[in-house]
């Protein structure tokens, strides 16, 4: 059963014996570089292990579960933000945010599957979210649609990198074909319309509608 308290706020298990060789930096570490190499499927306390030399049993000095791994690594993850300080308008700022993210889920492309799935908040996703509010405190909108514009963003940026991930795959290749059928049958006119003048295979501007999105929630 997965622990009610969150893995940051456990203490590491001394266990008995030899003392421990390992770090639990250095257990997310493997298993952040299996999950890049691997993908995310390969992750499991085995695999880890043998990646750091050791058994799998003494994975549980530091974790308790997988599902513990999978929160380390998240939160490992947003420690590569670079924000800058936040100062002048909200928007380019909460852009600056996505643009950052995005490019980390491109980096690991397991990581948009974990983001749209787990609800993981760590010690680096606590210091991502001060950043957005503090980009935010100016603002007129209550605190609650603020932390909702965070949660959408966040789920945003992870739905437009698997589908930037995909791009140019035969999945979309299949999806391009299948339109020009529906086209050429014209059955949904509306639908036949709405792509006349813009085939499919033209990617619209994604900072666009991110900005779109944050300013249908947050309002001007």
């Amino acid at each position: 059963m997965e622990s009610s308290v969150p893995v940051w706020l456990r203490e590491r298990r001394t266990g008995v014996g030899r003392p421990a060789e390992r770090t639990r930096a250095e257990v997310t570490a493997a298993a952040i570089a299996l999950a890049d190499r691997e993908g995310l499927a390969a992750v499991s306390m085995r695999r880890v292990a043998a990646e750091l030399g050791t058994g799998p049993a003494s994975l549980y000095r530091y974790v308790d579960s997988r599902d513990d791994l999978l929160d380390l690594m998240i939160d490992e993850v947003a420690a590569a933000y670079r924000l800058p300080e936040p100062g002048g308008p909200w928007l380019p700022a909460m852009l600056e945010v996505y643009r950052q993210g995005r490019a980390l889920m491109l980096r690991h492309p397991w990581l948009p599957e974990l983001m749209q799935t787990r609800s993981t908040l760590g010690p680096h996703g606590v210091d991502l979210l001060e950043h957005v509010l503090t980009i935010l405190a100016g603002h007129p909108a209550p605190v609650g649609r603020k932390l909702e514009a965070f949660a959408v963003l966040t789920t945003l940026t992870a739905s437009l990198a698997v589908n930037e991930l995909n791009g140019g795959s035969a999945t979309r290749q299949h999806q391009t074909a299948y339109l020009a059928h529906v086209i050429a049958a014209g059955r949904h006119p509306h639908l036949t319309a709405a792509l006349t003048g813009a085939p499919p295979d033209v990617a619209p501007n994604v900072e666009d509608t991110v900005a779109r999105v944050l300013t249908g929630l947050l309002g001007e």
